[in-house]
């Protein structure tokens, strides 16, 4: 059965949580991030002779039982302060956990001149089948961009996914929805300042545009998601436009193909996107549950009484269903 939990605020909500950019740039700065041991980092070579970085902590991630494997954001890492979080929370909790860094985002360029995208499953797919072992149970978690990955894998794979339970955190379900919200109002900021990242990333990539193998010209002019992915990610990726690449990339168009209990936090005031851009309800397979609250905007979700001491509900509620995936699935 499809579960839909709307947040009903019966006590009045304090301005500042009912604030989506509050609640989107507050985590950053002001929640406080716990220490976590040392990463560990393994490199994988990838077939196409390219590379992936992987960051792991706690436990023993080669004995058998649960493992959960985290997709950053798009320009995010094992630094980000969501995923420094949940590495925190899965080795209080016992669990061995990692962050899969797309190519390119480990602080090592990658060798190829292509990229990483928000449909880019290969990786993903060819990593999971190395780590695939009857005697381990994978959870994937995903936010923004790492999640629109996680949900269109789990969609193309089906029941031949190698995944016990899933979470995904703010995603753009809808790539020309979330591309169209960060060009409007105050939104525009985070799209500046992500592809400002982008752009700085191409000319330490492509110095002056040397060897460019798109626009130099159209990638440094871009001012919103929609140039950059006409000008960079599309080309650059096989896709031609970027109508084409939101269109076959978008996530939404796989939800209803997902087998694996899957878990959906989202905010309805998630400045990364609009309403229209939320899944149908009703088309979610039963094994998904949407979990939807007024407030929270893009990966914040934060509580607390006071938006200088902000405390954050996201990581005890992913823990709390893997915890209870892993329960009901265990032998």
């Amino acid at each position: 059965m499809i579960r839909i939990l709307a947040q009903s605020h019966r006590n009045p909500v304090p301005w500042w949580r009912r604030n989506a950019h509050l609640q989107t740039i507050l985590p950053k700065f002001f929640l406080p991030h716990p220490s976590i041991p040392a990463l560990e980092r393994e490199r994988l070579e990838l077939p196409d002779g390219d590379f992936v970085d992987l960051d792991w902590v706690g436990g023993d991630r080669h004995a058998p039982g649960p493992l959960v494997l985290i997709l950053h954001g798009l320009e995010g890492s094992a630094e980000s302060h969501y995923a420094t979080n949940l590495l925190s929370g899965l080795e209080h909790h016992g669990w061995p956990g990692g962050v899969l860094h797309f190519r390119g985002c480990s602080g090592e360029p990658n060798r190829l001149t292509r990229s990483y995208h928000a449909g880019d499953t290969g990786d993903l797919a060819w990593i999971l089948e190395r780590l695939a072992n009857p005697d381990r149970r994978i959870y994937l978690v995903g936010y923004s961009l790492g999640g629109n990955v996680l949900l269109k894998y789990l969609g193309e794979l089906g029941e031949q996914a190698p995944v016990a339970g899933a979470v995904a955190i703010s995603v753009p379900f809808d790539l020309q929805d979330s591309a169209a919200a960060l060009s409007e109002g105050f939104s525009r900021f985070y799209g500046w300042h992500l592809l400002r990242r982008m752009r700085r990333k191409l000319k330490e990539r492509y110095p002056e545009g040397h060897n460019a193998p798109f626009s130099w010209s159209r990638a440094m002019a871009a001012r919103t998601f929609y140039d950059f992915d006409s000008a960079v990610t599309a080309p650059l990726h096989g896709f031609g436009c970027a109508e084409n690449y939101y269109q076959i990339c978008s996530s939404r168009r796989y939800l209803q193909d997902i087998r694996t209990p899957t878990l959906l936090i989202q905010a309805a005031d998630d400045p990364f996107m609009t309403p229209a851009g939320l899944p149908d309800p009703l088309a979610l397979p039963d094994c998904v549950r949407l979990d939807l609250s007024d407030y929270g905007g893009h990966v914040g979700f934060l509580d607390g009484g006071m938006p200088w001491r902000p405390e954050s509900t996201l990581t005890r509620r992913i823990v709390d269903f893997l915890t209870g995936v892993d329960s009901s699935t265990r032998p």
